[in-house]
């Protein structure tokens, strides 16, 4: 029962990323478009969890935690480029 759920939210999660891929493609602006990959590295990270679930294992959990990371990095980059059209001060 449990695995049947899981499984089917796996599915789910995979249709969010497509529609979020259609978006990142298609998006008007560019807030879209950030807006996108940064969901895009949100449902990675449920992914990977609910693998950790479907497998009964904790060893994906680093992985959750860079995917985060980075996934935090690059919307901070991201938005202080839109914001200042700069990354790095100087």
């Amino acid at each position: 029962m449990i695995n049947g759920i899981l499984i089917a939210s796996l599915i789910i999660l995979s249709l969010a990323i497509l529609a979020c891929l259609y978006r990142l493609i298609k998006g008007p602006s560019m807030n879209d478009r950030i807006m996108s990959l940064d969901t895009i590295g949100i449902l990675l990270l449920s992914i990977i969890a609910v693998l950790c679930m479907l497998f009964r294992t904790s060893v994906y959990v680093d992985i959750i935690l860079l995917i985060g990371i980075l996934t935090f990095i690059g919307t901070t980059a991201l938005a202080r480029y839109i914001e200042r059209g700069d990354v790095i001060d100087r």
